[in-house]
């Protein structure tokens, strides 16, 4: 789901059909010597949305994306929504008579999760997803992904230097996959489909019509380090580390990843292969997804999210200062990380969520917009006074940061003390996990 996809097609093969049921399956069992490190089964009641603690919706014109999308991705359960048995669903939808707009969709990313391997370790992505049920003859613009960018983009390295991996693209209804690195300069070169560094085009037959299990395999246990595609536990690509020069790699490929499902339409890779919607074009294909799993062997570097509820979720909050009225301190509670909470610029500032009662702190995640802070704290109070310090730093990275703490407290706040920037404090979500 590269920014720009150059894409060749450089082989054509069927792949042999499995998990081809309708039906809501198990998370699959670890490969011989992997251990489950972390999944998401999908288990919501019918027409919710995701867990926001370990979910984000990215939200917002599918051209802001920098690939050519002409929808616009939203929160909303139209678009986005659990079924109640056992999957995610991600729906495109078209209102209007212009094929070309009036399109909305979903996409959604690892909150503060990241997963990968440690050198001598192997990290294993791995889904079970049913592609949009179209055709060439009325799926035009159709871009279903599963694929993953690089967490140092998160802090600031750029794409495509911090890496992407691809694990399933189609476009336009072909009923295929490809699996790709990117890496090194804009435009995705030098690890792109042109240049061998991605599969080409591999047969998917019955991806439409039922379900099938995609993988990647990033192995930092051989020499040279390879990543191998998988479908249905065919192994149909492996690219090794010395495809390209050492640092690209390092750059790229080792560090930890955090996994995005999108359901893009138009852009250029469907314009490459004939275009985006047109007025054949059906509106409401969805992408469905069973289960999402992530496999280590060996040393891993995977931060899974916090788990169990977050408590600090839709409860009263106030803030030190507000950017204006339309960046409450409500909005990094609310669930939504299309909406934010922005302070006055000026140090310090603070923001802070009432619990309703005391509890047991052990983690807090904060979901930074661009403004960030440089400096911090995590306080705690019982009666919104007197603050105790259960977490500092003078380094903060911005980005989506997961922290542990140990204290308790009825009220939770963050306490700005440096900007990392000239503009205010500014956080998409606050989350607070606990007893």
């Amino acid at each position: 789901m590269a920014a720009v996809t150059a894409a060749t097609t450089v082989g054509l093969f069927v792949v042999a059909v499995a998990n081809a049921d309708m039906a809501s399956a198990a998370v699959g069992a670890p490969p011989p010597g992997f251990t489950l490190t972390w999944s998401d089964d999908f288990t919501g009641a019918a027409n919710t949305g995701v867990n926001t603690g370990t979910w984000k919706y990215d939200t917002g014109p599918g051209s802001s994306f920098g690939t050519g999308e002409i929808e616009t991705m939203t929160n909303s359960t139209a678009n986005v929504f659990q079924d109640g048995a056992g999957h995610l669903v991600l729906r495109a939808l078209h209102s209007g008579t212009n094929a070309r707009t009036g399109w909305t969709s979903g996409r959604i990313e690892t909150q503060a999760a990241t997963f990968g391997a440690a050198p001598g370790g192997v990290v294993r992505m791995e889904s079970r997803i049913q592609q949009p049920n179209v055709t060439t003859a009325n799926g035009a613009g159709y871009w279903p992904a599963f694929w993953m960018l690089g967490a140092p983009l998160r802090s600031g390295t750029p794409w495509p230097t911090s890496g992407e991996v691809d694990i399933l693209e189609d476009i336009n209804g072909r009923s295929s996959v490809f699996g790709t690195l990117h890496c090194g300069t804009n435009p995705g070169g030098p690890c792109n489909e042109s240049t061998g560094l991605g599969s080409g085009e591999r047969a998917c037959s019955g991806c439409q019509t039922g379900y099938h299990n995609y993988a990647v395999e990033i192995d930092r246990s051989t020499s040279p380090e390879q990543i191998r595609w998988y479908l249905d536990g065919n192994n149909y690509f492996t690219l090794p580390a010395n495809r390209v020069d050492a640092t690209t790699w390092a750059n790229a490929v080792d560090h930890p990843f955090f996994i995005i499902y999108d359901l893009a339409m138009g852009g250029g890779f469907p314009d490459a292969f004939g275009g985006g919607p047109n007025a054949s074009t059906v509106s409401g294909a969805q992408m469905n997804i069973d289960w999402v799993a992530v496999y280590n062997k060996g040393p891993g570097s995977t931060t899974p999210p916090p788990t169990g509820t977050n408590l600090a979720q839709g409860r009263p909050a106030t803030a030190s200062s507000t950017e204006n009225g339309s960046f409450p301190a409500s909005a990094a509670f609310d669930g939504n990380t299309g909406t934010r909470w922005s302070s006055a610029f000026s140090d310090p500032q603070w923001v802070r969520v009432d619990l309703g009662s005391t509890h047991s702190l052990s983690k807090v995640t904060l979901n930074w917009e661009a403004a960030y802070a440089r400096a911090f704290q995590i306080q705690t109070s019982n009666d919104g006074t007197n603050w105790t310090t259960i977490y500092s730093t003078t380094s903060g990275t911005g980005g989506n940061q997961t922290l542990t703490v140990s204290g308790s407290g009825r009220y939770v706040r963050m306490n700005g003390t440096q900007r990392a920037t000239p503009y205010g404090y500014s956080l998409w979500e606050f989350g607070v996990y606990g007893t």
